[in-house]
């Protein structure tokens, strides 16, 4: 699913620029390839945790691991330009020489006068992967839609030639991310030539479900004439809730106001006043599902969303809903589907995309006579073919030329020096940003963030660009199929409405550590956890980095000391004997492994205690924690 784009919406705002000062790069053989996997490591999002500037006598452990873990993560790679695991490199052409462009599968024409303008292009299509790297050595760009794997194997027999991959399209599932940063090639994407083709496919699988065409047509050449059973339902007046108010799902709202339904949506990061000046109310995600006639699902698939549609989902929503999904197929559970549809739960469904595709030729849910199906058409449209084909042409000419694209879906060249100093400071950034988002209650869109930064460095000597992407994407990547990196972050967060403001502190401490603590402030959103929220009204954290690790250090105005990894419970309670035990005893029980536990006094009688699981909890088990009667509020939280 595309991000959310506002025409309305601010620009990030940054106090400072570039440092003029910077210290000197560490004595390692840093490469900027293996920096970039640093930074976009999304499975373990920070591998490099440890600052020169911090002595090495205050990290736990043994000094030769720690300097081994840093070299291997600095020694990837011996340059921007990769070597092959046989050391062997390709030559590499002359700086006047034509890039070479390999289009590996159909391109709209518009797209590929643009390539044959710029360089070499070769169209070559349905290679084997033998094929494929055999002829990418020779190649400075690939562009693929969703049928070419672009694995770690082609990675390596590039050589190092390949410079950017363009994906025509907006997933980038075919593509190794990891690989590709670590070999420093560039990935970029066409995610917005193809909004308004999803939106009205899903609209035309909405109003075709409606009135039974796929049925009645497939029964009229069937040779049957039967227009009692064929019988539809009335769109006026209706409720559609639209699950993802990103881009599609936006212009999915515009379209179905103008059948006359009443238009709902859940997106925990749509501005409200967006929605309203498109006459649509953000509600949370029980409501949506709880009140809507029929549910169009425009949510991207991430962890968080996976088979979110589930039996579970499914028993809370009206009996006779209809449901459309013009997203991912992995936010529907198809089992369940298949169950909601057999007990009349849910009267119909119109899918363009499935877990699988293509779907299994038995499969029950595209077998259903309650079920309208298209093979992802959802972009198919010529004028999107055409649009996605300029876009992502211009986006790779753009990176060949060695601009910034604001579609990069990896992680760009940052200063060695620069991340090797603040990356303690990085993983902190993240994971600050994603603590803080998952304190915001459902339902509240989040449009203003406030960065302050604690230094005893003058402003000219602190680069924040790198922690303030690292917080955006914290933020914004949890529940977001939008990878946040230095090029995107305040692109993506101008398209989801966000706001994001940095300020600097002046603090007396040392200036051989770049800061000495970072606080997030997020305004104008309701609160799972009361306890976050500062006098000012807004949810406020703050973090250091100890030993080498990132420390939340206060939680609205209680402050606190708390190993940020793994899961965290956070609960506050009445301060008196035996909380600890209460607490963890229930937790045994449940063979929930606890990491630590620590209990700061904040008030009289009041405390806050934080304990670390590794497993998470569930929810019979959270609910025996929040019925001990000396805990007054308690959250669960994913770091």
């Amino acid at each position: 699913m595309a991000s959310s784009s506002s025409s309305s919406s601010l620009k990030a705002i940054s106090t400072f620029t570039t440092p003029s000062k910077t210290p000197p790069p560490p004595s390692s053989s840093s490469s900027k390839a293996s920096l970039l996997s640093f930074l976009n490591n999304t499975s373990s999002p920070i591998s490099l945790k440890l600052s020169h500037s911090i002595p090495r006598s205050h990290f736990r452990g043994s000094h030769s691991t720690l300097s081994l873990a840093v070299t291997n993560a600095l020694n990837t790679v011996q340059s921007s330009s990769p070597v092959s695991t046989s050391g062997d490199r390709t030559k590499l052409p002359s700086s006047d020489a034509k890039p070479t462009i390999l289009v590996s599968e159909k391109l709209g024409e518009a797209g590929l006068d643009v390539l044959r303008k710029f360089g070499n292009l070769e169209c070559a299509y349905n290679l084997t992967p033998e094929e494929l790297c055999a002829k990418i050595s020779v190649c400075d760009a690939l562009i693929v839609r969703s049928g070419t794997k672009v694995n770690r194997q082609v990675f390596e027999a590039s050589k190092g030639r390949l410079k950017v991959v363009g994906r025509a399209g907006v997933g980038i599932d075919n593509v190794d991310l990891q690989a590709a940063t670590e070999f420093g090639c560039l990935v970029v994407n066409a995610p917005t030539a193809n909004t308004v083709a999803a939106a009205e496919h899903g609209i035309a699988l909405l109003t075709s479900m409606a009135r039974n065409v796929a049925q009645a047509d497939a029964s009229m050449k069937a040779g049957l004439w039967k227009r009692n059973k064929y019988v539809g339902v009335s769109l006026v007046g209706k409720t559609l809730a639209v699950m993802g108010f990103g881009k599609v799902g936006s212009e999915v709202a515009r379209r179905a106001k103008g059948l006359g339904m009443h238009v709902i949506a859940h997106d925990p990061y749509a501005p409200a006043d967006r929605a309203r000046a498109v006459g649509v109310d953000l509600v949370s995600f029980d409501q949506a599902i709880s009140t809507a006639d029929f549910v169009s699902l425009h949510m991207p698939l991430t962890p968080t969303t996976s088979k979110v549609f589930n039996d579970d989902t499914f028993s809370k929503m009206k009996k006779g809903v209809r449901i459309i999904n013009v997203a991912r197929g992995g936010v529907i559970d198809e089992d369940a589907l298949v169950r909601a549809l057999d007990s009349g739960v849910v009267a119909q469904a119109a899918l363009d995309v499935f877990t699988e595709e293509p779907p299994s030729k038995e499969s029950k849910l595209v077998q259903h006579e309650n079920v309208t199906v298209t093979p992802h058409l959802g972009a198919s449209t010529k004028e999107a073919q055409e649009g996605v084909a300029i876009e992502i042409a211009e986006a790779v000419v753009g990176a060949l030329q060695g601009e910034l694209s604001t579609t990069a879906v990896n992680a760009p060249m940052v200063p060695p020096e620069v991340m090797f100093e603040l990356s303690p400071y990085v993983v902190l950034a993240e994971k600050l940003g994603k603590l803080a988002v998952q304190l915001v209650a459902g339902g509240s869109g989040i449009t203003s963030v406030r960065v302050v930064y604690k230094s005893a460095r003058d402003s000219d000597d602190l680069d924040t660009r790198l922690l303030r992407a690292m917080i955006t994407k914290g933020i914004i990547e949890p529940i977001s199929t939008s990878f946040i990196n230095l090029v995107n972050a305040d692109y993506v967060a101008k398209q989801k409405g966000l706001r994001i403001s940095e300020e600097k502190v002046s603090v007396d401490s040392s200036p051989e550590f770049p800061v000495d603590s970072i606080q997030v402030h997020i305004s104008n959103v309701d609160s799972k956890f009361a306890s976050s929220v500062s006098d000012n009204g807004s949810i406020s954290i703050e973090g250091k980095v100890k030993y080498g690790e990132p420390h939340l250090t206060c939680l609205g105005s209680f402050g606190v000391d708390v190993s940020l990894e793994g899961n965290l419970i956070l609960c506050r309670q009445v301060d008196q004997p035996g909380m600890i035990g209460k607490v963890g005893n229930i937790l045994g029980s449940q063979n929930v492994n606890v990491s630590f536990m620590s209990v700061g006094r904040t008030i009289l009688k009041k405390a806050i205690m934080a304990i670390g699981v590794d497993e998470e909890p569930n929810k019979e088990t959270l609910k025996k924690i929040g019925d001990v009667a000396a805990i007054e509020e308690f959250v669960f939280l994913k770091l």
